[in-house]
């Protein structure tokens, strides 16, 4: 148990997911066992909220940020999971990623839209097949941690070597900084 979440197999409790989590947890084989869900207020969906109320800690507290990147005419999208403790460098690593001469949080109607998931609750798991998932480099080890399920109502843990496993996912040094408060 993190913190007082009341983890379930998510395998066995799709209403707490979106539909694309679903289909992505069913494509996942094996490592889906290792994916729990809880049910969580969904106005304490926000990182800092969500922390303090549930006894989660920023340090295992994943966020999952829509990039878009333009390059003329050409928009290209990336997710980046980085921990909460941390912010993505977004006009920096990730921008050079995705070879774009401009990049910048999607706009929320864009990333909803594109992602079938609520906004506060997108997560890695189940994004569009043409889309670059960057991880970042503390996440990996990590014997646990919390992000979105696609939906504001719960949150998701699972190993950090899960997370880095998912289709598409890149692990990327440098693709976050601490946050310096």
């Amino acid at each position: 148990m993190t913190g007082s979440l009341a983890l379930v197999p998510a395998l066995r409790h799709p209403e707490l997911l979106a539909p694309p989590v679903v289909a992505a947890l069913d494509a996942l084989g094996d490592a889906a066992a290792e994916v729990d869900v809880a049910p969580i207020d969904a106005a304490l969906a926000d990182t800092a909220a969500f922390c303090a109320t549930y006894g989660v800690g920023l340090d295992i507290s994943a966020n999952c940020v829509v990039i878009a990147g333009r390059r003329g005419e050409e928009t290209r999208y990336a997710a980046c999971v980085v921990l909460a403790t941390t912010r993505a460098d977004v006009n920096g690593v990730v921008r050079r990623l995705l070879d774009a001469r401009k990049a910048s949080f999607a706009p929320m109607d864009d990333a909803v839209a594109l992602t079938g998931m609520e906004y506060g609750g997108i997560t890695p798991i189940g994004l569009p097949d043409d889309w670059a998932l960057y991880i970042d480099v503390r996440i990996p080890a990590l014997p646990r941690a919390i992000v979105g399920s696609g939906i504001r109502g719960s949150k998701v843990e699972l190993p950090g070597a899960v997370l880095a496993a998912l289709p598409h996912a890149q692990v990327i040094e440098g693709l976050a900084r601490e946050v310096v408060e």
